[in-house]
């Protein structure tokens, strides 16, 4: 997974055979919880923490700003080493959700946006909803006849997925 998480978002420019003009692309991966939206949305609220729940970061750090302020901004480190600097755009404790953008350019995508939400399902239940928009850039040459063609939506959908998954993991174990 951390090969996948570095390599592929930092580096996925020289792999991917995208048509020349960019298009718009979305992902959404969500996880249903057997914790409240309270507890959940504790595990999850703080920017600088996502190396808490998510298993291919492996450091987390404001390195502008205040946590959970917009205008922040965290570095990630990735186990094997990879960084990427985030902002925090939007933070709604009451709503339970965050929005935050990739702002390293020259990289694989552009115009990158995210946004976590945490929703009540039932008293005992929640919702975790990690969706995402961005622009990929073409700089690299298709991928080696036989080849995998990783695409930057397949890389998002495995990284929220990851993410999503060890949250549930750890959220479920008492």
């Amino acid at each position: 997974m951390l090969r996948l998480l570095t390599g592929t978002v930092l580096a996925l420019s020289a792999t991917l055979g995208l048509a020349q003009e960019a298009q718009f692309l979305h992902v959404t991966k969500s996880v249903e919880i057997n914790a409240p939206a309270a507890d959940v949305w504790n595990r999850v609220k703080d920017f600088n923490a996502l190396n808490t729940w998510h298993p291919g970061i492996a450091k987390d750090e404001i390195i502008e700003g205040k946590n959970n302020e917009v205008g922040a901004v965290r570095l990630l480190t990735t186990g094997d080493g990879g960084q990427l600097h985030e902002k925090l755009l939007g933070f709604d404790a009451a709503g339970m959700s965050f929005k935050y953008g990739i702002i390293d350019e020259g990289g694989p995508v552009s115009n990158y946006e995210s946004i976590l939400k945490v929703e009540a399902v039932s008293a005992t239940t929640s919702k975790v909803i990690w969706s995402g928009s961005f622009t990929p850039n073409n700089s690299g040459p298709p991928p080696a006849a036989g080849a995998e063609n990783v695409t930057p939506t397949s890389v998002f959908e495995s990284i929220y997925q990851a993410g999503l998954d060890n949250l549930k993991k750890l959220a479920e174990t008492k």
